[in-house]
């Protein structure tokens, strides 16, 4: 009787134990994990923080906040096998001078909530009905969450990242960037805090909100930029799309928006939105062109 409640007890230990996610290999600097980072407003969720060669905690480093983090660096580890090969980009770009030493800190997603995180929470107010109802309960699944996300970002992660790592904290050497939906919740972020963030780099930006072209749901989310835009004297914003798969949804979209941050005063020097013929909406496409608007977003 002992032997078995042992093992009845071994069992559910092993059912409660969070599981052990591989980590990924890089070619180029280092992959520190804050596994299972705990949080009073999201879901728990591992934390990948990328260090470059001769990270050296005596120096001051830029850091880059990326959504999605289980895609950007090892394509063993990642759950699709495609990764946006952060780490060999990044190390080339400040070998070469382009960008400061910066840190990756690659936030990974939780899959079931990823939708409810990213979509901006405050855009809904903008949405008719009875598109607002049956958006909530059908994609966010009955509940927003990503002013809950950012709390997170900003008032747990950031300082926890701040407290561990040698970093430049300001707003001049943070910036926050991601693809698809991970683009809208990067802009939204910079929106929302833009005391935080003083860059933002939005690539194949999902302005439709669900997989078909409709109007409700990107009116809603420019009636809330166009209230919320953050100053231009102070900040950086990149945008692009591909125009294949669901890249192709996007360009009236974009040139919309583009003209709300133009009539906001953003220009050349503190603003770009670039085409990609041919590029589709993955990792390879993002990964091969993300040298440009992590040049643009943190370069001098």
């Amino acid at each position: 009787m002992k032997k078995f409640a042992s093992l009845v007890w071994a069992l559910c230990a092993c059912a409660h134990a969070q599981p052990v996610d591989p980590m990924p290999t890089v070619a180029e600097g280092r992959v520190e994990r804050l596994a299972h980072f705990g949080s009073r407003f999201v879901a728990p969720r591992n934390v990948d923080v990328w260090l470059p060669p001769a990270y050296d905690p005596r120096n001051r480093y830029a850091v880059l906040y990326m959504h999605d983090g289980q895609e950007l660096f090892d394509p063993v580890t990642a759950w699709n096998h495609r990764t946006w090969g952060m780490a060999r980009t990044m190390a080339a770009l400040i070998r070469e001078g382009k960008i400061p030493p910066t840190l990756v800190v690659g936030i990974w997603n939780t899959g079931a909530t990823r939708h409810s995180e990213y979509f901006p929470q405050k855009a809904l107010a903008f949405m008719a009905e009875p598109m607002r109802t049956r958006f909530l309960s059908k994609e966010l699944g009955g509940q927003s969450r990503s002013d809950a996300y950012l709390r997170f970002i900003v008032e747990e992660l950031k300082p926890e990242i701040d407290r561990r790592y040698s970093t430049n904290p300001d707003r001049e050497h943070t910036a926050i960037m991601g693809s698809s939906m991970g683009g809208i919740i990067s802009l939204y972020a910079i929106c929302e805090y833009p005391g935080t963030f003083g860059a933002a780099g939005c690539l194949s930006t999902h302005w439709p909100g669900i997989f078909s072209r409709n109007a409700a749901i990107p009116l809603a989310t420019f009636d809330y930029l166009s209230k919320h835009v953050p100053p231009p004297a102070t900040h950086r914003l990149y945008f692009d799309r591909g125009t294949v798969t669901l890249d192709a949804l996007y360009p009236e979209s974009q040139a919309f928006a583009d003209l709300i941050f133009q009539e906001a005063g953003y220009s050349g020097r503190n603003f770009q939105s670039r085409v990609f013929a041919g590029d589709a909406h993955v990792e390879e496409d993002w990964g091969r062109r993300v040298a440009q608007p992590i040049a643009f977003l943190l370069g001098p």
